[in-house]
């Protein structure tokens, strides 16, 4: 074993002769530990918004569209696309085990008016593919809309935010407003009311059936605003939008079609939302830049606290001989074991506060303004780890530089310092 390792060993972080640490090293390992907890908590809650709200956009939104690209003079209509040129390359084409679902959907701007109020809103028709799944998760009373060949097709869906301007519920009727060039009323009847707690979702769509905004467009039944599709692999997305626009290229410029398609992903269609998700990352890198100045000034001050108690002994070692460098390691490894004891408190009260909101959720939000009721938390442990092994290097070379002062401390004077 190494003469500095045996010694700092055998010396405690108290003063000599005392058996507790001094109040001063107290409050260091008190400072470091509050500065690791929160680093912690910074990655885990922000890590928790973005997993949260990246989900819950994928679920609400397609996770590829492909639309018509509205170039005059390619198409005869620009803003359509037809079903049957879609989906036959998609099932066909080398990517089709990826895709979990491909529907046809027809959006159009509309008005709900009751007798004392109106709300602008987007009708949005979806077919029998569309995947329910999250929206039936969120419903708060009702069911979704029967979408079966038979069924009728003035069922709809409509957000708690629409219901609660528009004192609607779970079974009620409401006047449908098409503005084109005709004014064109529809009856729907509500049989489902949901809450998604994502606004900018909740308060602009209404989910039907297609085929009643193909019944009031004049278009046939494979005839829509885009196609829709989702894949079981988000993290290809890019991939497979990229793939699929070469392929549905291809195809047209080998039958000679006159349309050209537009393929765009979920992050092209909520850029504001993906752009606000990274601007957290820049959040959290200030938080840990800001607890690792604190770190390192409570990590100076707690050295120097140990060679101010220690400085007798400085002494005593260098009239036996030793030489600065190696009182320095002495005091350094002394110093790391704060820094151990500092590590283990900050890691075990930190993700112990984490894991308790992960699973009790005691600290609530506003939903209208962040999205979901309660600060959500993901854990990711590879964070966590590259955390602490900066920690332990950062503190490592914080101590380096100040752990020089010991060079300065001259055996005559300090042997007899009390």
């Amino acid at each position: 074993m190494k003469f500095e390792l045996f010694i700092s060993r055998r010396l405690k972080l108290g003063a000599e002769g005392e058996k507790a640490s001094s109040p001063s090293l107290t409050v260091a390992v008190i400072g470091m530990t509050l500065a690791i907890v929160v680093m912690i908590l910074s990655i885990t809650i922000v890590c928790g918004f973005k997993r949260e709200i990246t989900n819950k956009i994928y679920a609400l939104d397609f996770h590829v569209r492909v639309s018509n690209a509205g170039l005059p003079g390619y198409s005869r209509d620009i803003y359509t696309v037809h079903y049957r040129d879609i989906a036959p390359i998609v099932m066909a084409d080398s990517c089709h085990s990826m895709v979990s679902s491909i529907s046809l959907i027809a959006e159009k701007p509309a008005i709900l008016k009751t007798e004392d109020d109106f709300k602008g809103v987007v009708y949005r028709g979806v077919d029998s593919g569309f995947d329910w799944s999250y929206l039936r998760s969120s419903l708060l009373s009702g069911r979704i809309p029967n979408l079966s060949d038979t069924a009728n097709i003035s069922e709809v869906i409509i957000s708690k935010i629409v219901a609660d301007q528009l004192h609607l519920k779970t079974g009620d009727r409401i006047l449908t407003y098409f503005i084109d060039s005709h004014v064109k009323v529809r009856n729907s009847r509500i049989v489902g009311v949901f809450s998604t707690d994502f606004d900018q979702f909740d308060g602009t769509y209404i989910l039907g059936n297609v085929k009643l905004i193909q019944n009031v467009n004049g278009w046939d039944p494979f005839t829509g605003t885009y196609v829709g599709i989702n894949t079981n692999d988000i993290d290809n997305v890019k991939a497979l939008s990229y793939h699929l626009y070469s392929t549905l290229a291809r195809s047209v410029y080998h039958s000679g079609g006159d349309i050209m398609y537009n393929v765009t992903d979920t992050t092209m269609n909520n850029r504001s939302f993906f752009s606000w998700l990274n601007l957290l990352n820049m959040n959290v890198l200030i938080i840990i830049i800001l607890m690792a100045i604190v770190s390192a000034f409570t990590l100076i001050a707690g050295l120097l606290m140990i060679v101010l108690e220690r400085i007798r002994m400085i002494g005593i070692l260098k009239t036996l001989g030793a030489v600065n460098n190696s009182i320095r390691r002495i005091f350094i490894y002394l110093t790391q074991r704060l820094i151990i004891r500092s590590i283990l408190w900050g890691n075990g009260i930190g993700i112990a506060l984490s894991l308790i909101q992960q699973y009790f959720h005691i600290i609530r939000l506003n939903a209208a303004a962040y999205y979901m009721p309660y600060v959500p938390i993901y854990i990711n442990w590879w964070y966590i780890l590259l955390l602490n092994v900066g920690i332990i290097v950062i503190s490592y070379l914080t101590l380096i530089g100040p752990s020089y002062i010991i060079s300065t401390i001259k055996p005559t004077t300090t042997i007899r310092f009390e």
